[in-house]
């Protein structure tokens, strides 16, 4: 049907504003232009439809008077301005309000740090300017507690049907007091964060009126904003909805002032986050973050299904500065909790994850590697070819290959605006790049003379084909990743391309992931905007639940469905929608009883039974069960499910039909020249062709390129292209021509290989993690994944877990060199022994060695190493305080055969599980089923690997594999070489010796000393550890796996720069443990605190020798508690260390862990306590030019007897400052009974606490750098120490399911 009056749906991007517009009649108008130019229009949307209009009606419209409407049927939008805000800290000025006692919890979050090899810990700030404690508190009720009820002023019901209990009732007089001091000082909008609000919202509501009150002009409640448990992304996504709606309301206050009547009489409508719109009134900042990006994928979503598609979809959207990816299979994917910029938002957002690579990515060179991103050149100074003394990026390869052609671009670059893209400059970028490369490899060749033939020299051409290579393998992992998570296969899908810059590498990714169609549209340009058009209208209704899902809940959750439907379907029918143009789809949030993967499930495609296991509005079991076997493999049949929301999706369907036939003439439409575009073949001839002259039906075979006026599109050699009957580009992939790679070094090849084996190490990994059961390894993440090479050398490891770095390579070649040729094809080894390269005894790893057909000896080896919850022992959770003999921990496998001839030995793997219960006070394992599905898990995640790694042998050869493995560890031993020179020359020149030292303590007393002897032209080091103190009787002890462990770590992050981390980092470096000390102890030594306490000393003693940064906190502050009914462990954060040109980050964990905190409602709603405080401890850091972190106060009250237990260090002896900088604070643990008497517990303890009893945290801050008012001082430090995260990535934020889960990977 065509319209009577103009529609509009623009796109308002950080750089342009696109604008897709429907005139009467039908006519198809597209505009893009500048978000940004106040030298010629006020607001770019409103601009593109003042031209617009203009253009097609043929009368002036004036740029200085507001618009008239009388013609305009609707304006859809979707905007960065929240996005924007967000990442610049631009928001409105802000105050929170939380419960009294929680003032950081916000500032702590969940305690891990962003990235793990940065010791300068960058993190974003707060939206917060002040914090106002509410005095009121309100806990859940439980059948087992044991305080006296005297203190309870009131028990009620919450929206959950939990029981609550009010111990604090609001003081309101009070609060207005505070209240009204924050107006004084001129803030206006407010957060309120009360804790367990999302069931009892009575206090948060009291709050919200006395503030409206008073005059404050934004109040988000996060009972309103978010009704979910868990306070700390709830407060979150509230701090960013005070922050950010004032922005959007008065961006759309000022936009509908260009409009007559302010737009009353038009229908305007605004994208949100999960892909639907809503009226202007209603958008708001928590669901305005991907307002821009989702309406691409709405785009590519409904056309390349309209378009006779079926297969799912990977929308691949490729901008500037990074590429969206995201996934289509006849329903939106959802996430419920995602990060931008730090901020943990908590609202339905479609997944779509930003990944490092876009056309202004940078390209550099480093230590014999080609490396794309993370840093990108943004729009200024932008690519050199834009003139502006850019760096060389993606777009300049590109430019330099013959795929961009500057006759087809405007003229609009250079400081004047006015200038062609400069290839002669990018060409002579790429010529210096080309010399670079190659003097690497003529001093490679000239060092490896008696080695075999090296890589011949490489012409500007091949160097920037290598990039376009490395960049499309950087962009290909977070596909595999976002689609193997969950249990798809990556090739069965479609590519569907849009952005600017992704048509010229579309080809090629989809070959490389085996896919065999790309999808383009012909609006692919301004899909985004294309994608409003599209759009539902979207209202949604939730709720929180804690109900178990069964007979007995169905009526409670069949009348809040319903309820929640008519509230979807009166919203829209208010914005006059008819009844019939209205759907709703109602969605339970689920999850298996004791486990914290909630999965949101729709009961589409499972109707209601007859009989009485199922609610009416369907049998959401069999969704969630169905589901739940798709992404992991199993189910648990006997456990019960929790539903802990419902929510219900209410869709106005308004949007335009999206099948538009190509009205170009069915002819064929000759190509308007012929360039020259490289190839890996060379120079080939290349047909050129303007998409608007082609007709549907034509065909093109590759090379070709396709100029559209947005973008352009590289059809590769052994491609076809086709044009559809709606005018879109179908591209058939071919396999291409297999490239010859033989096993001397290519650097280009190198850069390839060290993803692909990153990739395996990573998709065994979620392998393991799909199929474990336990809630350690299936949703802490706390396990890690690694191939090695012939000789049991690392290879690769994923994820970089700081304790697991490099032990399983001794875990490898112990059991190559102890078992021999009794290594058989079919077996799988099981160990854990420290003596044997494991850590401590909970750590299970297991390896599988790997042959080929006509090979004696394994050709390589694949390994994991999982934590498993219970392995037996004197305490619950294989980690005793008082431990003094390894027995004691728990099982202990040296090299048991877990598989024999492919049988997996259960029965043998039982016994040895159960035999600690022989051990006086010990018992076997507590939890023999979760060891036994874990292991199983382990062997199977050991499996993907092994059939990955085939697939690479049969994809080059098993010579040229296993000479990249080697290759990829020379690689990483270079790196280090490199930063060992550097420092020896830095350290020669101030001190005139190569040789540094340093020693520190533990709390008993014992020395850890450290002697490092550096070679300053080998560029090697030995680390001599003699004199260090001896085995002590307790379990402080480490193995040689945890020495080597914090080796590793200590020295990637004096490299400061991603490389690969594996064998070669050790290579340069000799490591001297003297025998029979604390770190090379007796083989039945105890040493569970030494993987936790022990391994934290030895990185403080190695920046200490190397003056890198004051010591952090030093500890991993272990606490358990729990009784016959229950079991808790957590490690908590503290301070981290000041550096010479940065203050430490208190509140964090540090070094060789980075575990997450139970969230504060979690913890008391599944345990007998009450966390009465978790703040900074003021003042604990050490004094310095630049100050130490602080460390935290963190106080448990018990509601009932259990046994509390602590394992920490640094109490006695504080973390050192530098260069004249002082300690910060030891830590304290403090028993505070009942009836108030105070108790030191000391660092290591167990003790019976009884109800009333309260556990008092205090963990050391970080130590100071520098003298306070000192100059500059003396640096030491490597220079390439510099974070990652200080460097400028010029507006690149990466987001989404996989970047979520790589962190959370990495925060344990």
């Amino acid at each position: 049907m065509e319209p009577a009056k103009f529609q509009f749906a623009i796109d308002r991007g950080g750089t342009f504003t696109d604008v897709f517009a429907r005139c009467p009649g039908g006519k198809v108008r597209v505009l893009k232009l500048l978000s940004e130019d106040p030298a010629n229009y006020r607001d770019a949307p409103t601009e593109g439809i003042r031209r617009i209009l203009q253009e097609e009606c043929g009368e002036p419209v004036p740029r200085d008077s507001p618009i008239a409407t009388s013609r305009i049927e609707w304006i859809r939008m979707g905007t960065t301005v929240a996005t924007n805000a967000l990442l610049e800290r631009k928001g409105e000025r802000m105050a929170l309000l939380i419960t009294r006692g929680f003032k950081d919890l916000l500032h702590i979050g969940n305690q891990s740090r962003p990235k793990i090899f940065d010791l300068e810990i960058v993190m974003p700030e707060v939206l917060y300017e002040e914090v106002i404690e509410v005095d009121e508190r309100v806990v859940l009720q439980q059948a087992g507690c044991q305080l006296p009820k005297s203190d309870v002023l009131e028990v009620g019901t919450g929206s959950t049907g939990e029981r609550v209990e009010v111990w604090r009732r609001v003081d309101l007089a009070q609060l207005e007091d505070q209240l009204r001091g924050v107006l004084a000082r001129g803030i206006r909008s407010l957060a309120v964060v009360l804790l367990h609000s999302y069931t009892w919202s009575q206090h948060e509501q009291q709050v919200g009126q006395l503030a409206r009150t008073l005059g404050f002009l934004q109040v988000s409640l996060s009972s309103e904003v978010m009704p979910m448990i868990r306070a700390v992304p709830r407060g979150y996504t509230a701090c960013a909805d005070a922050y950010l709606t004032p922005c959007i309301r008065s961006y759309v206050t000022g936009f509908c002032a260009g409009f007559q009547r302010t737009l009353k009489d038009v229908q305007v409508l605004f994208m949100q986050s999960d892909g639907g719109l809503t009226p202007m009134s209603k958008f708001n900042g928590s669901r305005a973050i991907l307002s821009g990006p989702a309406g691409g994928v709405v785009g590519y979503a409904v056309t390349t299904h309209a378009d006779g598609g079926t297969e799912p979809v990977i929308g691949f959207d490729m901008g500037g500065t990074s590429t969206d990816v995201s996934r289509y299979a006849g329903e939106f994917e959802h996430v419920f909790e995602a990060t931008t910029a730090g901020i943990t938002i908590q609202a339905p957002q479609l997944d779509i994850n930003t990944v490092a690579a876009g056309g202004g990515s940078m390209l550099s060179f480093r230590s014999g590697l080609f490396v794309v991103g993370p840093d990108s050149a943004g729009a200024h100074p932008g690519p050199t070819c834009y003139r502006k003394g850019g760096p060389l990026t993606v777009t300049d390869a590109n430019l330099c290959l013959g795929r961009l052609l500057p006759d087809y671009f405007p003229k609009i670059f250079g400081a004047t605006e006015d200038q062609p893209l400069w290839r002669e400059g990018a060409l002579r970028g790429f010529q210096k790049m080309a010399d670079q490369v190659n003097d690497f490899l003529s001093s490679q060749s000239q060092r490896d003379r008696d080695k075999g033939p090296r890589q011949s020299q490489m012409t500007l051409e091949e160097v920037a084909l290598g990039f376009i290579r490395v960049a499309n393998e950087s962009m290909c992992r977070p596909i595999r990743a976002l689609t193997q998570a969950k249990g798809h296969d990556t090739s069965r899908h479609v590519l569907a391309c849009f952005g600017g810059a992704g048509g010229q590498h579309a080809c090629a990714i989809a070959r490389s992931l085996g896919m065999k169609t790309v999808f383009i549209h012909r609006f692919g340009g301004v899909l985004s905007a294309y994608g409003l058009a599209l759009a539902d209208v979207v209202h949604e209704s939730q709720e929180p639940c804690s109900a178990m899902y069964g007979a007995a809940s169905f009526p409670l959750l069949d009348q809040r469905i319903t309820a929640l439907e008519e509230q979807c379907v009166d919203a829209l029918l208010t914005q006059g929608f008819h009844r019939s143009q209205i759907g709703t789809e109602a969605f339970l949030h689920m999850r298996y009883e004791q486990t914290d993967c909630a999965l949101m499930c729709s009961a589409s495609g499972h109707p209601a039974r007859q009989d009485t296991d199922s609610s009416r509005h369907g049998d959401f079991r069999a969704a969630f069960t169905s589901r739940y076997l798709k992404e992991f493999g199993f189910v648990i049949p006997d456990r019960p499910i929790m539903v802990d929301d419902i929510r219900v999706r209410g869709c106005g369907r308004s949007g335009i039909s999206s099948h538009q036939h190509s009205t170009r003439p069915n002819v064929c439409s000759p190509n308007v020249e012929t360039v020259k575009c490289y190839f890996d073949d060379g120079y080939l001839d290349t047909a050129v062709y303007l998409l608007e002259e082609l007709s549907r039906d034509h065909t093109i075979a590759g090379p070709a390129i396709i100029i559209d006026k947005n973008s352009t599109i590289l059809i590769e050699p052994d491609c076809t292209a086709a044009i559809t009957e709606h005018g879109n580009v179908r591209i058939t992939v071919g396999k291409g021509k297999v490239r010859a790679v033989g096993s001397e070094l290519n650097t280009v090849q190198l850069s390839i290989f060290s993803h692909r084996f990153m990739s395996i190490a990573e998709q065994m990994g979620r392998i393991l993690q799909r199929t474990a059961i336990s809630t350690n390894i299936k949703e802490r993440l706390d396990f890690s994944c690694a191939l090695f090479g012939q000789d049991g050398g690392l290879v690769s490891n994923a994820p970089h877990i700081p304790v697991h770095l490099g032990a399983m390579q001794e875990t490898v070649q112990f059991q190559m060199r102890h078992l021999g040729t009794e290594l058989k094809e079919n077996d799988v080894i099981l160990s854990n022994h420290p003596s044997a390269g494991g850590s401590h005894l909970p750590d299970l790893t297991v390896i599988t060695p790997v042959f080929r057909k006509g090979v004696a000896r394994p050709v390589f080896f694949v390994a994991n190493r999982g934590h498993h919850a219970d392995i037996g022992g004197t305490t619950p959770g294989s980690m005793p305080p008082h431990s003094k003999s390894l027995q004691e921990e728990g099982a202990v496998f040296i090299s048991f055969k877990l598989v024999k001839d492919g049988v997996f030995q259960e029965e043998a793997v039982t016994q040895a599980l159960m035999a600690p219960a022989q051990v006086p006070g010990s018992s076997g394992t507590r939890n023999l089923h979760d060891n036994l599905s874990d292991l199983r898990a382990q062997v199977a995640a050991n499996q993907k690997g092994i059939q990955l790694v085939n697939e690479l042998i049969d994809e080059y050869g098993l010579e040229v594999v296993q000479a990249y493995m080697a290759h990829i560890q020379v690689n990483a031993e270079i790196s280090v070489k490199e930063m060992l020179r550097e420092f020896a020359r830095r350290r020669g020149q101030s001190v005139g010796q190569l040789e540094v030292c340093a020693e520190d303590f533990m709390d008993d007393g014992t020395p850890i000393r450290l002697r490092v002897n550096i070679d300053q032209a080998q560029g090697s080091a030995v680390f001599d550890f003699t004199d260090t103190g001896p085995e002590v009787y307790g379990n402080c002890n480490a193995p040689r796996a945890i020495t080597l462990s914090a080796l590793i770590y200590c020295l990637r992050c004096m490299v400061g720069q991603e490389i690969p981390l594996n064998q070669g980092c050790l290579a340069p470096v000799r490591v001297v443990l003297p025998k029979g000390s604390i770190l090379d102890p007796a083989a039945e030594a105890a040493v569970v605190g030494g993987n936790v306490l022990t391994s934290q000393r030895i990185v403080d003693v190695i920046f200490k020798a190397f003056r890198v940064c004051a010591a952090s906190q030093g500890c991993m502050n272990n606490v358990t508690f729990g009784n016959e009914c229950v079991g808790y462990y957590e490690t908590v954060a503290g301070g981290s260390g000041a550096g010479p040109h940065w203050e430490g980050r208190g509140g964090v964990h540090t070094h060789m862990t980075n575990t997450r905190i139970t969230d504060p409602e979690i913890l008391e709603k599944r345990y007998p306590v009450v966390l009465k405080r978790f703040e900074l401890k003021p003042g604990s850091g050490g004094k310095g030019r630049q100050q130490g972190g602080a460390g935290v106060i963190r106080e448990l009250l018990f509601r009932e007897r259990v046994v509390l237990s602590v394992l920490s260090e640094r109490r006695a002896f504080r973390p050192y400052g530098l260069d004249g900088g002082e300690a910060g604070e030891a830590g304290l643990n403090l028993l505070i009974r009942q009836d108030g008497r105070s108790i030191n517990l000391g660092a290591k303890t167990s003790v019976a606490v009884s109800p009333g009893d309260t556990f008092q945290l205090q963990t050391p801050g970080g130590g100071g750098w520098g003298a306070p008012g000192d100059g500059m001082g003396q640096r030491e430090v490597p220079s390439k120490c510099v974070p990652e995260s200080r460097r400028p990535q010029a507006g690149f934020v990466e987001r989404g399911s996989v970047f979520e889960y790589r962190q959370l990977q990495e925060s344990v």
